[in-house]
């Protein structure tokens, strides 16, 4: 058993990959998880609120290109990045969110889509939260069909474009300068990307509310009646829904790593809690069938972790499928439901207070299961691969 850089909660020891400099960054927030976010989650949290004030010392943590890992010679790997998507679920999965929407989705929508030029203007301002943003292509009437169903609509009106459609469940858009819109060029039926700011005259936000899961993610609905973006803030390179998919294959690891996060944060938690809790005179992880519900989601968690560490390297030898991307997040969501269901089961009554934070994590798990492609989606993905039969309709 390794008691390493993750604690036993890693019990093979996938986190010993990692170099001492990345060690170093992700010590540096876990640090500030613990004391400047854990305090003030539960009361946000049944707020319905996001703690936005976090992202100024987010920000100041210099986590998107580490002066320590640049020091030590190294760059930024697709390992020490999953790790900081563990880092964070494994506290909470809406500041997972609140980070993970600017630094990875915008960011990487912008790296992956955007000229020379505009990444060259734009990336280290985004990296740094000084252009903040976040990723509209979710619609009221289209989610698993989006590559077929975008309806908002762009049209060329000299030199710019005018945007008109409605888009649904965009996290961080209330607290963002811009929004990336992906919309249908009406003259070529391709998809295109435009960064329109939130403030532009005719895009209308409004939040999302009645949640029971990542309550503290501000998910807004977007409405845009000619709403106009100059021709130089249309992404450059994204000119079709295939080019757009570009950055979906950089991006469908974090949900992986972020599920196993969730997975290591709850096990810990009911850990923890077993020790301490006692029953019939004694603690109740001396129990048979307690030891039998930890020990499962032990190996829920682990397996999800050497999943997420195989699809780092891939990442780093050239590039993770479509196909090998889907598998994971089927498997691995699935998983993650058994463990979080698991232990919130071991807490009894208790774990559905907020006070034990295994409510959060077994509610939040419902929304990692969904996104980033559902469950079925991602099962046809791989059964087409694997027998040559599309089964979609």
């Amino acid at each position: 058993m390794t008691t390493g850089f993750l604690g036993t909660a890693d019990y093979f020891g996938y986190a010993d990959l990692l170099s001492e400099a990345e060690q170093t960054v992700l010590d540096r927030l876990r640090s500030f998880l613990r004391t400047e976010a854990e305090p003030v989650l539960a009361d946000h949290w049944e707020r319905g609120e996001s703690p936005v004030f976090l992202r100024d010392g987010l920000a100041a943590l210099d986590l998107a290109d580490p002066a320590e890992i640049r020091a030590a010679g190294e760059t930024v790997r697709p390992l020490f990045s999953g790790f900081r998507n563990l880092e964070f679920s494994r506290v909470d999965g809406s500041v997972a969110i609140l980070f993970g929407g600017q630094a990875g989705m915008f960011r990487t929508v912008v790296a992956t889509g955007g000229s020379e030029e505009q990444v060259d203007a734009w990336d280290a301002e985004i990296a740094a939260f000084r252009m903040t943003g976040c990723f509209a292509l979710t619609e009221p009437d289209h989610g698993s069909d989006i590559a077929r169903g975008v309806q908002t609509e762009a049209r060329r009106d000299g030199e710019g474009w005018v945007l008109n459609g409605a888009k649904r469940w965009i996290g961080n858009a209330a607290f963002s300068q811009y929004v990336a819109v992906a919309a249908k060029d009406v003259d070529d039926g391709q998809v295109k990307v435009f960064l329109a700011r939130t403030d532009d005259p005719g895009l209308e936000l409004s939040k999302i509310e009645g949640k029971t899961s990542l309550r503290m993610v501000d998910n807004s609905d977007i409405r845009l009646r000619d709403v106009r973006v100059p021709e130089t803030f249309r992404l450059q390179r994204i000119n079709s829904f295939a080019d757009l998919n570009r950055a979906f294959e950089t991006l469908r690891p974090d949900v992986v790593w972020n599920a196993t996060g969730l997975q290591l944060g709850l096990y810990e938690t009911v850990l923890d809690y077993t020790r301490k809790r006692e029953q019939f005179g004694r603690p109740i992880a001396s129990f048979q069938l307690v030891q039998d519900h930890l020990v499962t989601m032990l190996g829920n968690t682990n397996a999800s972790l050497a999943i997420a560490v195989r699809l780092s390297h891939l990442a780093a030898a050239g590039g993770v499928s479509g196909e090998q991307a889907a598998l994971a997040k089927t498997w691995v969501c699935r998983h993650m439901r058994q463990t979080a269901a698991l232990g919130r089961e071991l807490l009894g009554g208790n774990g559905i207070l907020l006070e034990h934070k295994a409510a959060r994590f077994h509610a939040d798990a419902e929304s990692l299961y969904t996104f980033e492609g559902t469950d079925q989606i991602n099962t046809l993905i791989v059964g087409r691969a694997i027998t040559g039969h599309s089964a979609f309709l």
